[in-house]
């Protein structure tokens, strides 16, 4: 019996050549979402051999679109925002700001209209998330104050670019996209419907947060008490979906949003953990069949038609986009590692370039040699991104060494790199040093304040000292692997030196410095890992504590205390 297959032999080549491709990408240490393209590449109508069904391709992309923000808004974290604010929110909005003129500057001089300016330069300032997190936890990165940096900073960037996608359908026609080609509005009826849009909007999100926030988690409820964990996972499914389409459907906003949304209120609920578990494998399907369909999208040919244009992205991308964020992170008195790290963070282009990309094509606001220069610039720079992160340490030693310019910048006139005036030499004798104000070195500062205790911290992030400073605590803003951090501190005269959990090797450099200017301090080590505690053991650099370790000890002698009191004092039995 006859019957249609294209759904079938789409999905059954596009994951094939996906894994295939991917596999190679993982074993050259590339992020394996450059495979998946280059899968879709090879199933395009614009490459012989098969080809995939580009309008199935395109659904199954709108899905696609629909997972990868369900699982933004599962990550998005305020708090993680909030503790970097000062620094990722203008820094974001001035880096997107300098990279949409770049690309809108570079692309009106080659004769394009302002709307697919706007949009390409839109396009190319968005780095991808998916990426960055990918080569910040391959470092062991995500959990340090640069990690955080960049990651809100993408937080931020994420936030502006799904505004974009919001209020781009809206203003179409101001910039001569799809209404003003159909000839059906003027400039008042769009200023009415951008008006309209923005109701909708508000009132799509005061939905989500005062109902949306309390029914959702209360069916998650409902349904977990059952113990079924299909019925859970399609829980969580059908909200992503249910929401994204009702958004579209009942407030007239972009799925996109509706499916950021889903995710966020996912994420207040007691089983947010439980929903990301179980959601990622469906979640990570349909972000490889939307970097296949984006590659399905992509003419190979523009590389050889238009280098200089292609050039032209990835100058904006790699160098514009770089050093306006170095250069942001630097004014903000950030060491030149944290603008390193940073700069390298944005040094590529994802997911919302290609949405935007798909958005403008739809809206006749961009061309379809506009996209494929986008997707050109994506794949090039994902491709490259991993080697720019590897040259972050030696660039920065090439800096360091050759430029006083570069160390002057760094602490100069910086006060929160210095200990205040008010900070009595007689404290700065037999104090403890802690390294890093996270949540093992708060605990550790408040107990030994308790026991009035002299401490002084030393911690990368700014805001942190900053609030350390208002409650009166000595502390002192840099990184530690720098003499003059431990120098500040005073570390020559302290007695004890306490670092908190931190990249090993960062740990041997730190302890190095502080042996060398007070060969008499001991040093307590906190580890992340029970091998990781092991591994500094070994070395004998200090004493060393694992957290889960002595949480397990403690907990043992508490039950074993209580057996013995239960032994010497046993219950009194009595008979009915």
């Amino acid at each position: 019996m006859p019957h249609d297959v294209e759904l079938i032999i789409l999905l059954a080549v596009g994951f094939g050549l996906a894994l295939f491709f991917g596999y190679i990408a993982a074993r050259l240490r590339l992020p394996p979402l450059i495979g998946y393209l280059v899968a879709g590449i090879l199933i395009s109508p614009n490459t012989p051999g098969v080809v995939g069904d580009v309008h199935l391709a395109n659904q199954l992309a709108e899905l696609g679109v629909m997972f990868l923000m369900f699982g933004v808004g599962m990550h998005f974290s305020l708090n993680d925002l909030m503790q970097v604010r000062r620094i990722a929110l203008p820094g974001a909005v001035l880096q997107i700001a300098v990279a949409t003129l770049l690309g809108v500057g570079v692309s009106m001089l080659w004769g394009w209209n302002f709307g697919s300016a706007l949009i390409f330069g839109l396009s190319l300032s968005c780095a991808s998330t998916v990426v960055l997190l990918k080569a910040l936890g391959d470092r062991g990165l995500l959990e340090s104050i640069n990690g955080k940096i960049a990651v809100g900073w993408l937080l931020v960037e994420d936030l502006v670019m799904v505004l974009a996608l919001v209020l781009l359908p809206a203003t179409a026609v101001l910039l001569g996209g799809q209404q003003a080609l159909e000839g059906s509005s003027s400039d008042q009826n769009v200023w009415i419907t951008l008006g309209i849009t923005l109701l909708k909007v508000a009132g799509f999100i005061a939905f989500m947060l005062i109902i949306g926030k309390r029914l959702v988690p209360m069916i998650m409820q409902v349904v977990a008490r059952l113990g079924s964990r299909e019925l859970f996972t399609l829980t969580v499914v059908a909200a992503a979906v249910s929401i994204a389409f009702g958004a579209y459907k009942v407030f007239g906003v972009s799925m996109a949003l509706g499916a950021f949304f889903a995710g966020m209120v996912v994420k207040e609920s007691d089983f947010s953990h439980r929903a990301e578990e179980e959601t990622l494998p469906l979640r990570e399907i349909f972000s490889i069949l939307f970097f296949v369909s984006v590659g399905m999208l992509f003419d190979p040919r523009i590389l050889m038609d238009q280098p200089f244009h292609v050039l032209a992205v990835l100058g904006i991308i790699m160098i514009g986009k770089t050093i306006a964020a170095m250069a942001l992170v630097l004014f903000f008195r950030y060491p030149i590692n944290t603008a390193l790290t940073v700069g390298a963070s944005l040094a590529q282009i994802g997911e919302f370039s290609f949405i935007l990309a798909a958005l403008g094509v739809s809206l006749n606001l961009l061309s379809l040699d506009g996209q494929n220069l986008i997707l050109a610039g994506a794949l090039i720079s994902i491709t490259l991104n991993s080697f720019i992160f590897s040259a972050v340490e030696p660039v920065q030693k090439w800096i360091r060494e050759r430029s006083s310019l570069a160390r002057l910048l760094e602490r100069s006139g910086d006060p929160l790199a210095m200990l205040p005036d008010e900070v009595s030499q007689d404290y700065l004798r037999d104090q403890v040093v802690i390294v890093g104000h996270g949540e093992v070195g708060r605990r550790i500062t408040l107990s030994l304040m308790k026991q009035n205790i002299k401490v002084v911290i030393a911690e990368e992030n700014r805001e942190i000292v900053e609030n350390l400073r208002k409650k009166g605590i000595a502390a002192v803003s840099g990184v530690a692997t720098e003499p003059g951090v431990l120098i500040q501190a005073h570390i020559q005269h302290a007695r004890l030196l306490v670092i908190s959990p931190m990249d090993i090797i960062d740990i041997h450099k730190i302890v190095d410095i502080a042996k060398t200017l007070n060969p008499a301090i001991q040093i307590l080590l906190c580890a992340e890992s029970k091998e990781e505690a092991e591994v500094i053991r070994r070395d004998n650099i200090g004493e060393v504590y694992y957290a889960k370790e002595e949480m397990a000890r403690n907990m043992s002698n508490h039950i074993l205390n209580q057996i013995e009191i239960a032994h010497n004092h046993p219950p009194t039995h009595y008979s009915g």
